[in-house]
């Protein structure tokens, strides 16, 4: 090995390569592969390391509620009625590729948000930006977005993440103002991006929620007219079962 090339590695930002290359050194087995062979395999080591990497920080920057939930560990139980080939279907992300969104409705414990954020990882590791977020969240930073001029640049920030998760949908009822953000978010995304809804109230009480005007009959058409509805039965709260 030589240490020159080794360190230029570190230079270059290339530590998984470096690491590989200071492997081969000790491994006679590779001694008989040829240039072209253990070249390949520090290329292969280097770029496997920075995927990896890449999908670590989309999963950081999504800021899900649970960063582990996954499609493999979601419960079947009976008296949920979840479809599991459904969420294996969904855990393609052929929904965010057509631009559809998914409303998850379920009582407090139901573990809807697990459903959402195992969702959300799979997008995650298929190289998809995304962000979970709260929408008494949301709305307090478009509110404040407002009053500094920013407004517009945090619109089209949430406007652009291939899927946007929104917790806690409708669970307090917005104002004027709020309902408007929620139009003109919704607007943007709505057949151009992906977006998951977690609320525990089913879709026909969301007009009355969102004012019963023509807003709401706005947000309802961008909504649900591209969407997959799943709803998260049994009496027994996530949190309590084994």
């Amino acid at each position: 090995m030589k240490q020159d090339t080794y360190e230029k590695m570190i230079k270059l930002r290339l530590p998984a390569m470096a690491q590989a290359y200071k492997e081969q050194e000790s491994n006679t087995n590779l001694q008989e592969l040829n240039f072209d062979q253990r070249l390949s395999l520090l290329i292969d080591t280097e770029f496997d390391s920075q995927a990896n990497n890449h999908i670590k920080r989309l999963i950081e920057n999504a800021r899900f509620s649970d960063k582990r939930a996954s499609i493999e560990d979601i419960k079947y139980y009976d008296d949920r009625k979840l479809d599991k080939q459904l969420f294996l279907s969904l855990s393609t992300n052929s929904y965010i590729d057509k631009k559809e969104n998914i409303v998850i409705i379920g009582a407090t414990g139901s573990g809807k948000i697990y459903l959402a954020c195992a969702l959300g990882n799979c997008a995650c590791k298929d190289n998809r930006r995304t962000r979970y977020i709260r929408l008494p969240d949301l709305l307090v930073d478009f509110s404040l977005a407002r009053d500094t001029l920013r407004y517009q640049s945090l619109l089209k920030s949430y406007a652009r993440y291939d899927l946007l998760i929104i917790d806690e949908w409708l669970l307090t009822l917005p104002n004027e103002q709020a309902q408007q953000d929620i139009l003109e978010l919704m607007e943007r995304r709505c057949g151009d991006k992906s977006t998951i809804l977690c609320s525990q109230f089913t879709p026909e009480s969301w007009h009355k929620r969102l004012g019963g005007g023509a807003v709401a009959d706005a947000i309802l058409d961008r909504v649900l007219s591209i969407s997959t509805v799943i709803q998260v039965s049994g009496d027994k709260s996530m949190r309590t079962r084994s």
